[in-house]
């Protein structure tokens, strides 16, 4: 039996066949927060059970389009054009209380093409590579993948983080086109995923942390301008309780730590580094942290690169955000094992230092030269420390904010070449810097005139 095991974090439904090596069922649908907080988490490990069990009835609650915290680029960014094109999503949960991680990747690329290029639109559009991934790495960072060249049963909403894809139809019936309810999903589809807005299916998540100060309107992480044709790619956070099955064990929680990004773009950066973890050791209260960085494009600069990376962190409410153009960031990350930051802003210094002995995983990830392939590595099995500090008036280390560690962090070298260990420090031409401190509100600007509004904001 192949582990071809199609799943997402909402509004999953599995053939049962497969339901031995993998099958989720939760209360709820996707939420839109950065990071859940790690409360009254229950991970009592539960017998085999029947591989085929009756799924919750649904219960529908409609999500607001203006709800609080929801971040810019929820939505799918795809414009129709046939220029080469990806997006990916990433949603991750935690369970503190059995060391294990769950992390569901979704990709779609070249869309304008529903299936592999014909000789005549190679010729005229080049060689691309279409199709559906689907990555799980789960407990005990075991990895599975499915892939399809076919696209036509993809679909995704164009402001909102609802999508869904349809691998293997059930009995001929029509695949879905559009978010439906479980049970018709179910009824319809032998192999494939949905995400809905609220959905008593999957696992269940709810607004904590989004781009931002909590009381404040989220953000991009790149700055207004990746509303834009600026960056490729572009990169955006997007945001537990139920419970998933894995390998027949049950993994029940609740108010599990759960975190979810996207990006989209022609492809993923030359070469980037990541680090992301929500569970933390030594602090009173709740502490998400997320660090991205890479070498990407600048359109339209004669193909000009930047060496950029970013520090964000929320700590009691409060959101620290380290990005070039208002500080720097600085880092050394070596091929595998060794992951080293610092940034500063005018009022904050902050500094982490990651290391881990797992092997890790090898991930796929979108590329121009052959699609989805091989490409990255992961762990969810990363020690960290992490200090966060104000600044004094002559710039040294002052007041200690945050001082924590964690031995769950999930940590991932990607692209290349890395033949040795990577230093660098956030670079950007000025003009790009300054027009990421213009106070400019997008979104509201596209709120007055919607009809204008760009796909995926």
């Amino acid at each position: 039996m192949e582990l071809q095991v199609i799943c997402m974090p909402a509004g999953v439904s599995l053939p049962c066949s497969l339901l031995p090596c993998l099958s989720l069922r939760c209360r709820r649908g996707i939420g839109r927060s950065w990071a859940s907080p790690p409360r009254k988490i229950s991970t009592d490990s539960i017998a085999k059970r029947p591989y085929c069990r009756a799924a919750v009835e649904p219960v529908y609650s409609p999500t607001p389009s203006d709800r609080p915290l929801r971040t810019p680029h929820s939505g799918y960014h795809f414009d129709g054009s046939a220029r080469r094109f990806f997006e990916g999503w990433y949603f991750k949960v935690s369970i503190p209380e059995r060391k294990q991680s769950f992390c569901f990747m979704y990709s779609i690329e070249d869309p304008a093409f529903s299936s592999r290029l014909g000789v005549v639109e190679k010729t005229i559009y080049g060689p691309r590579f279409t199709g559906v991934g689907a990555q799980i790495l789960g407990a005990d960072e075991k990895y599975i993948c499915q892939f399809s060249e076919e696209s036509k049963h993809f679909w995704a909403c164009r402001h909102e983080l609802i999508l869904g894809h349809t691998f293997v139809p059930r009995n001929g019936m029509p695949p879905p086109s559009e978010e439906v309810p479980p049970q018709e999903f179910d009824r319809r589809v032998s192999e494939g995923f949905q995400t809905v807005k609220t959905a008593r299916w999957a696992y269940a998540t709810r607004p904590v942390y989004g781009w931002g100060d909590i009381t404040s309107k989220q953000k991009a992480a790149a700055g207004w301008l990746a509303a834009f044709p600026v960056f490729e790619p572009h990169w955006q956070i997007c945001m537990a309780g139920g419970w998933i099955e894995w390998d027949g064990e049950l993994y029940e929680f609740e108010n599990a730590p759960s975190y979810s990004e996207k990006n989209w773009g022609d492809s993923f950066p030359e070469k980037w580094f990541w680090v992301q973890c929500n569970v933390f050791q030594g602090a009173p209260g709740e502490v998400a942290l997320t660090i991205g960085g890479g070498k990407r494009k600048i359109i339209g600069l004669a193909s000009t690169s930047e060496n950029v990376a970013l520090i964000g962190i929320h700590y009691n409410e409060t959101f620290y955000e380290f990005v070039p153009w208002t500080g720097s960031v600085s880092w050394e990350v070596a091929p595998w094992g060794y992951w080293h930051f610092s940034g500063e802003t005018e009022k904050y210094k902050v500094e982490l230092e990651g290391t881990t002995k797992a092997p890790g995983t090898v991930l796929r990830a979108p590329t121009i030269e052959a699609g989805l392939i091989p490409y990255c590595k992961d762990t969810c099995l990363g020690d960290i420390r992490l200090r966060l500090w104000e600044k004094t008036y002559n710039g040294t280390e002052g007041k200690v904010i945050l001082d924590v560690t964690s031995d769950m962090a999930a940590m991932e070298v990607g692209g290349g070449p890395w033949y040795t260990t990577w230093k660098g420090t956030s670079s950007s031409p000025e003009l790009i810097k300054q027009m990421l401190r213009l106070p400019v509100d997008v979104e509201g600007f596209f709120d007055l005139v919607p009809i204008l509004k760009p796909p995926g904001i």
